[in-house]
């Protein structure tokens, strides 16, 4: 048996403090990172401040239409400008800016573009007054009506390492379902006691799908078949006779997406795009899902139910059944991984083991060793 099992990643790399600091610094400060949807800020001066793995960034929308992220940080002497109101269970912005970023403290003020505007009692700003003393950027790209951040943009560009590269296939997979046109009906937010990187092996595979989501696998008895074995993800999944989206029922008075393939009309498929954001999409809807590593054991997950325009604006329409079932199969997906972590905490667990449906599973291994710059796996 041992020679069809693969090595996960050593233990230190699920708990310790020390691999999660090397993440933070040359994964999540330096990979493009999903903030969020486009939709959150409809409105020029609506902002957002979001603790990227412990760096505090302002997303703010400007007069032009445009999305521009920078720290969160006055020029000055480091005030915080900005707040968070706090959770945001409903997906809108932390306010609105009147034209302008003031730091509380001396008064400063920032153009939404981020440039300097005014500094009190200093005498008249010079243009490169202006441009020297502008916020920090934050590199922001869109694509599927997400946006995305990376705290490093000099860094990152003289890597070539753009948004499209770090894609990379997904979009094509996926291009006939409407992302950009799609908004959110619906946002949980959870609160999980696991490493990021467990989250993500449990997303990659279906090994576990049996035991821990018999509603689920009611609906797609392919995730329980052969332990989940041989799932095509390009093609998508078929459901059940008669089923076609991921509610209990498998069916739902919501109309498909219009431009599916025949395949897709009855089938589910799944995107994971590194290093924090998952895609599960079905035919009427998508949840997706944003990961928010607060240390080593510690996740915040914040789920967008998104669904089309047309669909929301009819008569009675109403989520609940895609978004009750969701709920039920991720907290499922959240208690297992929960217990994983905690399993992981004992001295008796040096390293896991994949058995070969959860080949996918593997792919973390990759991730991590290349931009850790070491041998992730043994």
């Amino acid at each position: 048996m041992r020679t069809a099992l693969e090595a996960s990643l050593p233990r230190a790399y699920y708990v310790s403090d020390d691999a999660f600091r090397r993440e933070r610094e040359r994964i999540f400060f330096r990979e493009w990172f999903c903030g969020g949807r486009e939709e959150a800020l409809p409105k020029a001066g609506d902002f957002l401040v979001l603790d990227v793995v412990g760096e505090s960034v302002l997303v703010v929308r400007t007069r032009e239409g445009d999305l521009r992220a920078f720290y969160n940080v006055c020029r000055h002497r480091g005030s915080v400008l900005c707040v968070a109101k706090g959770p945001r269970d409903d997906g809108s912005p932390d306010g609105n800016l009147p034209g302008i970023v003031r730091c509380p403290y001396h008064s400063w003020t920032y153009g939404l573009d981020g440039r300097l505007v005014g500094a009190p009692h200093l005498g008249d700003l010079t243009d490169s007054d202006r441009v020297a003393f502008s916020l920090h950027p934050v590199g922001l790209e869109t694509w599927g009506g997400f946006f995305f951040l990376n705290l490093t943009p000099e860094e990152t560009r003289s890597r070539g390492n753009g948004l499209e590269a770090q894609l990379g296939p997904a979009p094509r997979r996926i291009e006939r379902y409407p992302l950009s046109d799609l908004r959110a009906a619906r946002r949980i937010a959870y609160d999980v006691r696991a490493n990021w990187k467990v989250l993500a092996e449990n997303y990659n595979e279906c090994y576990h799908c049996g035991p821990v989501h018999p509603e689920l696998c009611d609906v797609v008895p392919a995730f329980r078949k052969d332990g989940g074995a041989g799932l095509d993800w390009a093609d998508g999944i078929p459901h059940r006779e008669g089923a076609w989206t991921f509610t209990r029922s498998g069916t739902t008075d919501r109309r498909p997406f219009p431009d599916l393939s025949e395949e897709e009309r009855t089938r589910h498929k799944g995107e994971l795009i590194y290093p924090n954001l998952f895609l599960s999409l079905s035919a009427d809807h998508v949840a997706a899902f944003t990961l928010w590593p607060q240390g080593p054991a510690h996740t915040k997950i914040v789920c967008d139910f998104l669904f089309h325009p047309d669909e929301m604006s009819r008569s009675g329409f109403d989520p609940a059944d895609a978004v009750d079932f969701w709920d039920l199969i991720n907290r499922q997906d959240w208690a297992i991984c929960e217990r994983v972590q905690a399993g992981m905490q004992s001295r008796a667990f040096s390293k896991g083991y994949y058995a070969p449906m959860e080949d996918l599973s593997l792919d973390i291994r990759r991730y991590i060793g290349e931009r850790l710059d070491e041998p992730a796996g043994e």
